[in-house]
């Protein structure tokens, strides 16, 4: 029995359309974003959950991928974040107003890690001194960085005016090795850069983050238009961030290797590492980072930064940043401009990760 020539041309175009579709699927590469850190205690999960294939794990389950980067210096990671070179970067709430929003690009707090209870410090070179020391030296500090914000806090502690000190700024990635060598008589930073210097120099600790709770937040921020658009790279990074968390609070032998591990990354001794830890009010569970994100005080912190922005024009020269941006907040809270929303405090995911959703 003979096929007909037009069920044979059927058969032929039908597999034809086979041949060209099966070629096209087996190359589809899945969507690739980019994330970037720097070395901190409480960004070192980061590091460590893509080492140890947990951020592959729920990039896979999402079928994208992710890149994780570690950058050197801090405040370059954000300024390459901004300009679009990677989709989430982490980083402090100040910084995420003051680079990002500031040149107007959309950005989410999608995951708040901890907050900085102790991590950022003032250290006076000498022993035996206090915060009203302060007066009339030469301060080094990556300028219009957290360290910034903390001096401006701290002179309204000891009632010092700005022009009672002098500032210098240097980079992060110079800032040991400037004061150290006798540079400045004081200095700001953060961990582990303060743990070193507490290590090899002489120094009064006078002022530290812990005499503000809840004011420097430390958070991994991403593109708000990538989010919109690839809702599975919040839930991906969501998910990967908490399951590493977990792990590093859990006070087991798997517990102590991964913070073992984190330790060495930060080219640092786990007692040390530990200690550091012991600066960071972690949250572990993502229960307590969406509470924190949805507690009152979140506006009511990121007014008094936006305060001290203005008053450095790091939102423009004018000292009205506000006027011009806005920073919403869960339960369709505002600052500023609701019109131009550039910072988003989102629990969303958060909220996923508490309830299991992920």
């Amino acid at each position: 029995m003979h096929l007909s020539a037009v069920l044979i041309r059927r058969i032929c175009i039908g597999l034809f359309a086979l041949i060209l579709a099966a070629p096209a699927s087996a190359s589809a590469e899945p969507k690739t974003f980019k994330l970037c850190w720097s070395i901190f205690a409480g960004w070192m999960p980061w590091g460590y959950a893509a080492d140890e294939g947990i951020v592959k794990k729920w990039a896979d389950k999402y079928g994208i991928r992710v890149e994780v980067s570690e950058v050197p210096d801090y405040v370059g990671s954000i300024e390459r974040y901004s300009a679009g070179e990677f989709d989430a970067c982490s980083m402090t709430n100040m910084d995420a107003l003051t680079i990002p929003a500031a040149v107007g690009v959309d950005s989410t707090a999608l995951i708040i890690g901890d907050f900085s209870n102790g991590a950022d410090a003032i250290l006076l070179r000498g022993t035996g001194l206090t915060l009203k020391d302060l007066k009339g030296k030469t301060v080094l500090l990556v300028e219009n960085s957290v360290s910034h914000y903390l001096l401006s806090r701290a002179l309204e502690w000891a009632l010092l005016k700005p022009e009672d000190v002098t500032i210098q700024h240097v980079s992060d990635t110079q800032i040991a090795e400037a004061f150290l060598a006798g540079q400045g008589d004081a200095v700001i930073t953060w961990n582990p850069i303060l743990a070193k210097i507490k290590q090899q120099a002489q120094v009064s600790q006078v002022f530290s983050s812990n005499l503000i709770p809840g004011e420097i937040v430390d958070l991994t921020v991403v593109n708000s238009k990538v989010l919109a658009a690839h809702p599975e790279l919040g839930k991906a990074l969501t998910g990967a961030w908490f399951e590493t968390q977990r792990l590093m609070g859990m006070p087991t032998d798997a517990g102590r290797a991964a913070r073992a591990k984190m330790a060495s990354a930060a080219g640092t001794t786990s007692e040390d590492f530990s200690q550091q830890l012991d600066t960071l009010r972690s949250f572990y569970s993502p229960r307590y980072a969406l509470a924190f994100a949805r507690a009152n005080k979140m506006p009511e912190l990121m007014q008094r930064v936006a305060q001290f922005a203005d008053q450095q024009k790091l939102l423009g020269n004018d000292g009205r940043g506000l006027e011009k941006l806005g920073i919403s907040f869960s339960g369709e809270r505002s600052l500023g401009n609701a019109d131009n929303i550039l910072l988003r405090f989102d629990g969303s995911y958060m909220q996923m990760a508490a309830e299991k959703q992920l």
